[in-house]
């Protein structure tokens, strides 16, 4: 493989081999030497499967790698300059799609969907993750926005190309979908207790005396 790649000044490689390790020291080094950005995907599952790490393809590559993986890496660090691994996972493409069928209710789901879905995941990634990190995907605690903006890229498909079947078209499309977004915030069910004022929570209030009125009384 390192011989096919100096042969052909490869600009790319895409691993989805599940071999660990395919993509040896000699072919990160090639990769580098071929190229200014040489492009590495090593997106087998699960860590142990992945072609190579994320340390291996930034150091080997003197941080020049453009890097996606398929497992979690952590950060790596060079001459003071963190890198940060971005994780090509289908959980920034199918919840979108599937928010935007089920509720446009399409007929069919045709394949141009997924590239505006790549376009728009790939529109979300912030100069600064790009630049700074060399982060190729967005974070994934912003997923959720994510999956509403390609809804919206679903919706408007859909109807443009009638293969919506839901009818009238909503007026505010972008309302519609994140009104129907599962939420997992709740408000409180169960009343929320009283709480006393911090002058009567103090101990060692003064006891007054009492006036005896019975007849048992000294």
């Amino acid at each position: 493989m390192s011989a096919a790649i100096k042969r052909s000044q490869r600009k790319r490689i895409k691993g989805a081999s599940t071999k660990g390790g395919a993509f040896t020291k000699e072919i990160i080094q090639e990769m580098a030497k071929n190229n200014e950005r040489p492009i590495i995907f090593a997106l087998s599952n699960p860590t142990k499967n992945s072609e190579c790490t994320a340390e291996q393809a930034f150091k080997l590559t003197n941080g020049k790698v453009l890097f996606a993986s398929g497992s979690p890496f952590e950060n790596v660090e060079i001459n003071g300059k963190i890198y940060k691994p971005g994780q090509g996972n289908n959980a920034y493409i199918f919840p979108g799609i599937s928010l935007g069928c089920v509720l446009f209710k399409a007929k069919h789901i045709p394949d141009k969907l997924f590239l505006l879905a790549a376009r728009r995941v790939a529109a979300s990634v912030s100069e600064k993750s790009l630049y700074k990190y060399c982060r190729l995907y967005p974070r994934l605690k912003n997923i959720r926005e994510i999956s509403v903006q390609i809804a919206m890229e679903v919706g408007n498909y859909l109807y443009h190309h009638n293969l919506a079947t839901l009818h009238p078209e909503p007026d505010d499309m972008e309302m519609y979908i994140r009104m129907n977004v599962y939420s997992t915030d709740y408000t409180d069910v169960i009343n929320k207790p009283y709480e006393w004022p911090p002058q009567d929570s103090k101990q060692g209030f003064p006891v007054p005396l009492l006036e005896r009125m019975s007849m048992e009384d000294e």
